[in-house]
């Protein structure tokens, strides 16, 4: 998949993209990214970040949501770089 290129004057509203689901797995305690022949088992909060990319919030209110349940955390930096590297991968449209 290529990455769709985003202009600034609209806000990137990231979704997780066509094929990539979101699961979380009971056993192992945590979250999965399941892709067409591949499964990424997720770190740390990443889960809770991508719960939040349902395509009708941008990047910044995923920030301020997650800044406003972690505060200190580096979240103003360290989620939209996240973001955009699972675009990079085409795994968020």
């Amino acid at each position: 998949m290529t990455p769709v290129p985003v202009s600034p004057a609209v806000p990137w509203r990231p979704v997780l993209a066509r094929g990539v689901l979101l699961r979380r797995d009971r056993v192992r305690g945590a979250d999965l990214l399941l892709l067409p022949e591949r499964v990424v088992v997720l770190d740390g909060g990443a889960g809770e970040v991508l719960r939040l990319c349902d395509g009708v919030r941008d990047v910044n209110t995923v920030v301020a949501e997650l800044t406003a349940r972690h505060p200190g955390a580096l979240v103003a930096t360290e989620v939209p770089a996240f973001l955009d590297q699972l675009r990079k991968e085409g795994w968020l449209g």
